[in-house]
């Protein structure tokens, strides 16, 4: 690995913007224990290439928010190293800190100012922001979250999700490089999460890398190119998403209205974890021919109205690999 100099440490915000082909976030057996001997991220190497959208998936307590803490500077990690937009963290932040919009354990927010002011207070505080276009900014941050009418309203009397799309709008504020998501639709009704998924891919088409961590198994698989899989403080996998699902079997499905016999002809036919739910009966694929399945099937009267193994999701791909499973959807 590539070391920095104490001259290039101390460079300023241009030696980051410099190196746009190396990964935007790398760490090399990166750990962090607290006192009391707990070890929240065990040996991390982690990298998340350039323009994705990178999903960190893990239950809640699996260290992905200690991670995150470590990669903007938060905290130090016990051992290791991080590296983002191609410098060491934290002994850089404040060359790389600027490039960087986050959404961290919620939005710090001053509760008796109104949402607009508080978006006037984020951008005052950064040394970078032109004042005389601050209010077009703030405006511009508070539409793209969808908060344009509730501006003027005080932050105290939010609700958690508009609280969500304030603490997005403070990180959108100016253009970013890499923008850092922890649990962003935290508190989203179905709409609002289906507008923080659209908002998300906008800014990866606009060439923002966004790595966004969350405990839902569908949300990092409707929106990310990429993902990396935390259990226990520990990396189980990473890749892109299509590869990760493309690892575990998929299900098959049959689709009728006799779903007893179904799943009792089934397990006759030695088909393991055969699971019912209205008029689907799914299980893992035998390794006989599908064909003499469906056969046994029709020869007990079932009436088959759906047949066929449904492609793996990441979910599947998750419980392949810990045996456990964890919020798909909320």
């Amino acid at each position: 690995m590539q070391e920095w100099s104490a001259a290039e440490a101390e460079a300023g915000p241009d030696v980051v913007a410099s190196d746009r082909d190396a990964p935007v976030i790398a760490t090399r057996a990166l750990t962090k224990r607290y006192r009391g001997g707990q070890l929240a991220v065990d040996g991390l190497d982690l990298t998340v290439p350039a323009g994705s959208v990178f999903g960190f998936l893990g239950p809640n307590g699996s260290g992905k928010t200690t991670t995150i803490r470590m990669l903007m500077g938060l905290i130090e990690p016990t051992s290791g190293t991080a590296r983002v937009l191609g410098r060491p963290m934290p002994r850089s932040s404040r060359a790389v800190l600027p490039h960087i919009g986050a959404l961290i354990e919620g939005p710090a927010l001053y509760g008796f100012l109104s949402g607009r002011d508080n978006l006037l207070r984020y951008d005052a505080a950064d040394p970078t922001a032109d004042p005389s276009t601050r209010r077009t900014r703030v405006g511009a941050a508070l539409d793209r979250v969808g908060l344009t009418t509730a501006a003027g309203k005080k932050a105290k009397a939010y609700s958690l999700g508009m609280k969500q799309r304030l603490g997005l709008a403070a990180a959108l504020l100016q253009p970013r490089r890499l923008l850092v998501l922890d649990e962003p639709t935290n508190g989203l009704d179905p709409q609002g999460m289906r507008e923080i998924r659209s908002l998300v891919r906008e800014l990866a088409s606009d060439g923002t890398t966004v790595f966004l961590s969350s405990h839902l198994l569908d949300e990092i698989e409707q929106v990310c190119t990429h993902a990396a899989v935390m259990a226990q403080g520990r990396l189980i996998t990473q890749g892109a998403v299509a590869d990760l699902a493309a690892g575990a079997r998929g299900r098959l499905v049959v689709t009728t209205p006799d779903v007893s016999d179904a799943a009792r002809v089934l397990k006759e036919q030695g088909v393991a974890d055969v699971v019912v739910a209205e008029d689907r009966v799914t299980c893992e694929p035998p390794d006989r021919e599908l064909a003499d399945v469906n056969a046994a099937l029709v020869t007990a009267n079932v009436r088959v109205r759906g047949f066929g193994v449904e492609r793996a999701s990441l979910e599947d791909a998750f419980v392949a690999l810990t045996g456990e499973g964890f919020d798909v959807a909320g």
